[in-house]
This record gives C-alpha cells, structure tokens and sequence, in this order.
C-alpha cells in the first residue's frame, strides 16, 4: 500500500472509537478517505480478503475504498484519525497492520493531542496527525534495522512527544532508564547526532512547518516548540532555517 506524505493531509475527523458494545461485528468503507487506527483491545480486521489480528499497540493504516470488517470480542476502543492524503510526492510504502513497539505511546499523544485541539485549532490537529502518519511510516524501516536499541527508540519518542517542554539530556536519560552518557553514547552511534543536535533539529522542523501550514503567532509557535525567548528562537531559525520567521513564513 502506497501512500504520499511529502505535504499535510486534509483531516476530516479524529476521536476515539467505541465498538463492541451493541454488536461484535462492523462492516463498513469509506470510498474518499484513508483511516489511521491505534488499538487498545484484541480483536480481528478484514481489509478486503486479508484478515489481520488486532492486538493492544497495533495500528493499522487503511486506504480510500477499502471493504473492512471488523470482529470484537466485547468492549473495544481505539484512537483513529480519516483523512485525505496529498496526490503528489514521492509514494511511501506501508502495511496495513502494524505492531507499534514503543512508538504507540507517542502515536497516543499525537492523537489525543489532535482530539483535544479539536475544531478550534485545525491546524494543530493536522499537525498532529501529520507527524503520527509519519512515524506510521517510518515503523517498518525501523523494524528492519539491526542491532536498534530500546533506549533510543524511548528517547526519540519522548523527544517528539514533547517538543514543546523544557528537555535535558539527563531527564530524558532518567525518563528512558539509562545514565545520561550511555544514552549520548548510543545515541551517536544510531543515530549519527547528539541527542541535542537531534533535539534542536526536530525543533526547527516543526516550527518549519508551523510557519508555512498554520496560522498560528510567530510567539506561539515558538512556545510549542519549546524555544518560548523569542530572541532565541530568531538565531535558531536563522541558524537551522536560513532566515528569520517570517522569512520562512514568507517562504523566502
């Protein structure tokens, strides 16, 4: 299954599913719009004429005009995100189902994020769901390297869980459960960055594209960032960006 990531999604809805409770068996297509689900329950998925075991910290990624079917045992509840990907770009190849290892805790933030952000902040809420599809994507990648590291994979998450709070290295060491030098140290191995570089850059990348795809205060956008001086963030974005916020705004 291919879908394009290269600009934002249009999303049309995010909330939480509750199934099961009137019936164990839902059949149901939505022709115009792809549908991101992150499960808590177990349960069995259809799409089409595969059959995919639903298991707590799943998360399944179904494309526009697809018959699925769903059988619940009882009570079941998932996240879920329909949206309408962009036509162009460069096609990224995902699965269906997928096992979310450590990364279900972010894609949870990411999407309750975007529930409570609701109608009055659409373009939080396509950020949000924007940076879900992405690690969506990139799970398989992951999944077919060798030799990864649980630390690193818990760092990076909580990194971009919170972006917009006032990280440490040794917080983010604490919080991920190794000493703060065996984190940096198997951090640059992995990854090729510091921990700070690779916190500085997701920073300046989400500004980025707070700056050209919302609406939101220069100000604002630099608090949920986490670089609330603004004096600060101006060097930042000079420095990673190439020129000032409203230069990259401007698109200059």
């Amino acid at each position: 299954m291919l879908i394009r990531l290269d600009d934002p999604p249009a999303v049309a809805n995010v909330g939480v599913g509750v199934h099961g409770t009137t019936g164990l068996r839902d059949v149901f297509e939505l022709p115009d719009l792809w549908q991101l689900h992150l499960y808590g329950y177990a349960a069995e998925l259809t799409v089409g004429d595969t059959t995919h075991a639903i298991r707590p910290g799943r998360v399944s990624l179904i494309p526009p005009g697809a018959r699925v079917e769903y059988r619940y045992r009882g009570r079941s509840e998932h996240l879920y995100a329909h949206f309408s990907a962009p036509r162009q770009g460069a096609p990224r190849g995902v699965p269906v189902m997928q096992d979310a290892g450590a990364e279900a805790r972010l894609l949870s933030t990411l999407l309750h994020q975007a529930i409570a952000a609701g109608p009055g902040a659409p373009a939080r809420v396509v950020a949000c769901v924007w940076t879900a599809l992405w690690q969506v994507a990139d799970l398989g990648e992951r999944d077919g390297q060798q030799g990864g590291h649980a630390a690193v994979s818990a760092a990076v998450a909580h990194i971009e869980a919170n972006l917009a709070a006032p990280l440490t290295v040794p917080g983010i060491a604490r919080v991920v459960g190794v000493s703060h030098n065996h984190l940096t140290r198997l951090f640059r191995t992995e990854t090729g960055h510091t921990v700070v570089g690779y916190l500085r850059r997701r920073r300046l990348e989400r500004a980025r594209h707070l700056l050209r795809e919302s609406t939101l205060s220069i100000p604002a956008i630099a608090a949920s960032v986490g670089i609330a001086d603004l004096q600060a963030f101006n060097k930042a974005c000079r420095r990673e960006l190439g020129g000032s916020p409203r230069a990259v705004r401007a698109g200059e």
